[in-house]
């Protein structure tokens, strides 16, 4: 999710030109390479090994161009401009590892980088980049057994219309005729879509790497789209939140869909939700809402729960509870803490060195996969 949207926090800065900029402790290591999300031929934006990213523009035309990706909050990394007409500039300092959006305000107006490719977050197409995270393997794409990711379009008669879902099927499901699998129920963020997960998150590399070293039993992912009231962005948008339209569609029409289309274990002890951010907030919701429907809750970056909202309910197998260590992890482990206390199943997760921001995401799926569905 992008930093102006709810719950997401952003440091941005202003940069240095290229040659000047330096480290707290010296130079900036000038072993940039190009972010693995460029286009086909495209040199920039480029990431070294410290974490900096930094950005060239051709726009002679240009008075002003800014990147809205940095630190300190001072505006964003401000670029220079050369005597060919390209811009340059550089992050004043290294980035969080993992993902981030981004876009360029040049001369007033949003625009994307033409140099990388784009990922749906903020309501918008916005520019991605990656940081090359110390613990990438578990999210890389690997030599083993691949699962497949496909498109559904799902009946809404609450929506009077047609909506779409992606499915991730394991290894082997098309091979075994008579194998039936668990699902989890996977919520995007605020201003993203229901192709945040495969695209940002690798949720289905996450899980192939899972299934080949033998950590998890495989199990069918279901993601969809959560902003069914058509709300518009802006600050104050989810005070006129309500769950019942969503709720609606996955409940009563996007699960009995997937129980009849796909070969499921089609009952609450084989059922989990989770979500990040809004996504969380939504879990959050329905399985209180709807106790009997799933087994498994887990809020990544998306609220706790508290034993009173709980009580009288029938009793999930697990609560999963994460954040990154840049948010309010001490709630977190206070929040599971509680809930162990009163009886409940519950699992925090912190991860180190990371904010509201997808690698908090990818490290908390790659967390929750093996907690799920053990019989």
């Amino acid at each position: 999710m992008k930093p102006k949207c709810l719950l997401a926090l952003s440091a941005i800065t202003f940069a240095c030109g290229i040659c000047r900029a330096q480290t707290a402790s010296g130079p900036i290591a000038e072993d940039f390479k190009p972010s693995t999300y460029n286009q086909p031929g495209q040199d920039y934006p480029q990431v070294n090994s410290q974490g900096y990213a930094r950005f060239r523009i051709n726009a002679p035309q240009s008075d002003s161009i800014k990147v809205s990706l940095g630190l300190g909050g001072r505006g964003g990394t401000r670029l220079t401009k050369g005597a060919d007409g390209v811009w340059t500039g550089t992050t004043e300092g290294p980035m969080d590892e993992g993902f981030h959006y981004y876009h360029l305000t040049i001369d007033g107006g949003v625009f994307n980088d033409p140099g990388t490719l784009n990922f749906y977050g903020s309501t918008r197409w916005e520019s991605g980049i990656e940081i090359p995270a110390h613990d990438q393997d578990f999210y890389a794409l690997k030599d083993v057994p691949h699962g497949n990711v496909q498109q559904i379009l799902f009946p809404s008669k609450s929506t009077n219309t047609s909506r779409r879902a992606f499915v991730y099927t394991p290894p082997g499901y098309e091979k075994d005729k008579s194998k039936k699998y668990p699902v989890l129920y996977l919520q995007h963020g605020w201003g993203e879509d229901e192709t945040a997960w495969s695209n940002q998150g690798h949720a289905n590399l996450i899980m192939d790497n899972l299934i080949a070293s033998g950590k998890i039993q495989p199990f069918i992912i279901v993601m969809t789209y959560g902003m069914t009231n058509g709300l518009r962005p802006g600050p104050n948008a989810l005070r006129s939140f309500k769950i019942d339209p969503f709720q609606t569609v996955l409940t009563d029409e996007l699960i009995p869909y997937v129980d009849a289309g796909f070969r499921t274990k089609a009952d609450k002890a084989h059922r989990a939700m989770a979500g990040l951010s809004m996504g969380g907030m939504e879990t959050h919701m329905i399985t209180l809402n709807k106790p009997n429907l799933f087994a498994y809750y887990a809020l990544l970056s998306g609220g706790i729960y508290t034993p009173d909202e709980l009580k009288d309910k029938t009793k999930p197998k697990l609560i999963f509870i994460s954040c990154g260590s840049k948010e309010r992890p001490e709630g977190v482990k206070s929040a599971v803490e509680t809930l162990k206390g009163a009886g409940y199943n519950a699992v925090s997760y912190v991860s180190e060195n990371t904010a509201h921001e997808f690698l908090t995401w990818r490290r908390s799926l790659y967390e929750l996969a093996p907690l799920l569905f053990k019989e």
